[in-house]
């Protein structure tokens, strides 16, 4: 049993092919890796955390504290696995959900489609009703045409409805009596208001996030008070937080409430652990990448904070291209994502060309290796094939590869086609899914106007430490960190983050006629509902506010966000206000627009608790020995096209100080990390493996 007092946290992380779980208890962690149980995601849940509890001789009753992350959200609108959903919205606007931004994502293509709304045109209805841009009725809700909705809701067996009526950011009481009318005939019908869960300007946004929340809210509902009573059956007591896509925590309830918050709540763990991790190294400027079984991950992390944003799209559906995909406004760590994972199949197509992803084997079947049933060669298989993992090792020993499967599958398919050898054709997979994340991580900083090279990439993940030097290699980066528990390194993150909520809302004013009181109205209000939000998940605790104002010059498109003031604001704070615009306008695109009045479009307030700085660990210096391998391990080396000896380490008999020669691989229970001839590799004051460049 734990000792009294004693703080004993559980992570959960579902990922597209593994469960990651993460138990921080008396100074140290123990982590167990399963494969994802699609069809009933909480029997993974259940498994990894049993073998975590057992491993480390702790009850369920021990623990204080579960934080859970999932892709579930985001699997079911890909997928479009979710509820038969209805939209309600203002009477003429029925088709703005479908009509989008009136643009092609793609020009010279003329056979594009647009990604299908999630409520078809026959389950799209409208009421009469109209508010103006400032929440003035200008036709007052006709209540016999809410009621006329109810028997088409019987009609069409509607699982979920979303309501989405015209300005209702700037006054919801149309949309509240939309549903009191709805919920007294179905009073268990979810309903989403769109004024609650994106109350903000931007009438097809709005929608599609409203959507969104719908759309996926009965499953996670279920999936989450099944494991939420699950849990409590088998004795855990603790408080349940959820991870959001935006790197903080939340209750429960608002999880069930706000599901669409959660979209790439894995992800953002990752980010938050990479943004600790660079602040306690000193790095100002980090890339993370995180690769697991199904999708690869990159972030720009600057001055230990990550690009952040509140607009990304679900389910991008052609070539990755901004505009195929379904927009969704929350708040979100921004990151880019592509189909780069360790069980991503790669194939030849018809043009004779060899492509990797974006779809993958999953953890059912997984890859040939896995020996379930697989046939296809995934990424993993490719590693396989090429020395780089230890079969009996893999995911903790939790998986036994077949490696003769791997070679079987990668010379069916590829090496065959192509008149490749098997390790030729298992490089060339190898590559192919390397350069890809590479572009990606090109293209990810170019559009945010920043330098790859300048950074030290932080790698963790299942599969990111095997590729994550040879990543480096071709974004020229000289330093690679892959820290403690890197091969759960989302979890552990979640394990870093704060209980936060951001409450966003949408209110125009013009710079030059500025209203502070108008301004501290709202701001109060937004501050009382995203405490009351964390105090139910943290009861006491000490918190701090961000303020930000979303702002433009009069008459552009976009916003950029200035920095609020934490106090109330005062008529003088307009000139602060335009100065700060200025700086940060000109930050971004290089200059300002003289004689431009700018305004206020919307305002953000985040709430959260304040984490401990971790303290600073000592780093060794460079001049550390090298130590021998205990053994050592055939691997493909392509500097000279053949399999060549690697020196083979077991992390956990590294000390800080020890110096690892590349090409090695250093082997722990949930990853392995593959040094190569270019790079040599170096044991820090915390244990992290911290990977350069060789001079010369």
């Amino acid at each position: 049993m734990a000792a009294l007092g004693k703080s004993v946290r559980l992570a959960v992380d579902i990922g597209g092919t593994f469960t990651d779980v993460v138990l921080e208890h008396d100074g140290r962690q123990t982590t167990a890796k399963v494969l994802t149980t699609p069809a009933a995601p909480e029997d993974g849940v259940l498994a990894g955390v049993a073998r975590a509890l057992a491993d480390a001789g702790l009850q369920p009753a021990d623990v204080s504290l579960l934080i859970h992350g999932t892709t579930l959200a985001t699997n079911a609108i890909i997928e479009r696995k979710g509820a038969k959903i209805a939209l309600v919205t203002t009477e003429g606007h029925r088709d703005s959900v479908e009509m989008a931004l009136e643009n092609r994502f793609e020009q010279y293509d003329i056979n594009i489609d647009r990604p299908a709304p999630l409520a078809p045109r026959q389950r799209r209805w409208s009421v009469r009703e109209r508010l103006n841009v400032a929440g003035d009725t200008l036709l007052p809700l006709d209540e016999t045409t809410v009621e006329a909705l109810l028997p088409l809701i019987e009609a069409h067996k509607v699982e979920a409805l979303a309501v989405g009526l015209l300005h209702a950011y700037a006054n919801p009481a149309h949309e509240m009596r939309v549903r009191e009318i709805v919920r007294a005939a179905f009073p268990d019908l979810p309903i989403s208001l769109s004024s609650e869960v994106c109350p903000e300007i931007r009438e097809y946004e709005r929608q599609s996030t409203t959507c969104a929340n719908a759309y996926v809210q009965p499953r996670m509902a279920r999936y989450l008070t099944e494991l939420d009573g699950q849990l409590r059956a088998q004795g855990f007591a603790c408080p349940f937080l959820l991870m959001t896509s935006g790197g903080g925590l939340t209750a429960l309830e608002t999880a069930i409430r706000f599901p669409i918050r959660l979209v790439e709540s894995g992800p953002a763990g990752g980010a938050i652990l990479a943004a600790e991790i660079a602040g306690e190294m000193g790095l100002d400027r980090v890339v993370s990448f995180d690769m697991g079984g199904t999708t690869a991950k990159i972030c720009l992390i600057d001055d230990g904070q990550p690009l952040s944003t509140r607009t990304f799209e679900v389910a991008r559906a052609y070539r990755n291209l901004r505009g195929s995909g379904l927009p969704v406004r929350i708040p979100a760590i921004e990151m880019v994502e592509i189909g780069a994972g360790g069980g991503s199949i790669a194939h030849v197509d018809g043009m004779g060309r060899l492509a990797v992803g974006p779809e993958s084997a999953g953890s059912v079947p997984g890859p040939a290796c896995y020996d379930l049933g697989g046939e296809r060669p995934t990424v993993t298989d490719a590693d396989v094939a090429l020395g780089k993992i230890e079969p009996s090792r893999f995911a903790g020993g939790s998986v036994k590869l077949a490696p003769e499967k791997a070679a079987a599958a990668v010379a069916a398919a590829v090496g065959g086609p192509l008149q490749m050898t098997t390790p030729i054709a298992a490089f060339a997979i190898q590559e192919i899914v390397d350069e890809n994340m590479a572009n990606a991580a090109r293209v990810h900083a170019i559009e945010w106007g920043k330098d790859i090279a300048e950074r030290a990439m932080i790698a963790f993940g299942g599969a990111a430490p095997l590729h994550a030097v040879r990543l480096a290699e071709k974004l020229g980066l000289n330093q690679v960190i892959v820290p403690s528990g890197a091969g759960v390194g989302s979890a552990v993150g979640f394990l870093r983050a704060p209980i936060s909520y951001e409450v966003v809302r949408s209110r125009y004013m013009r710079l030059d006629g500025f209203d502070a009181a108008g301004a501290n109205s709202l701001l109060s209000a937004m501050s009382k509902e995203a405490r009351a939000v964390v105090a139910a998940g943290a009861p006491g605790a000490a918190v701090r506010e961000i303020r930000l104002a979303f702002m433009r010059y009069v008459g552009q498109g976009h916003e950029i966000t200035v920095p609020l003031p934490d106090r109330a604001l005062q008529p003088e704070d307009r000139s602060s206000l335009r100065k700060a615009f200025d700086e940060a306008y000109a930050a971004l695109y290089g200059q300002t627009v003289p004689g431009m009045q700018p305004e206020i479009l919307s305002w953000t307030l985040t709430v959260s608790t304040v984490a401990p700085k971790a303290a600073p660990v000592a780093t060794p210096k460079a001049a550390g020995s090298f130590v021998d391998a205990p053994a050592t391990r055939a691997v493909f080396d392509p500097a000279v096209q053949d399999f060549a000896d690697a020196g083979v380490f077991e992390r956990a008999a590294l000390k800080a100080g020890d110096r690892v020669a590349g090409p090695a691989l250093i082997v722990e229970a949930q990853t392995t990390t593959f040094v190569t001839s270019v790079f040599d590799a170096q044991i820090d004051g915390r244990g992290y493996i911290v990977m350069t460049r060789k001079q010369g």
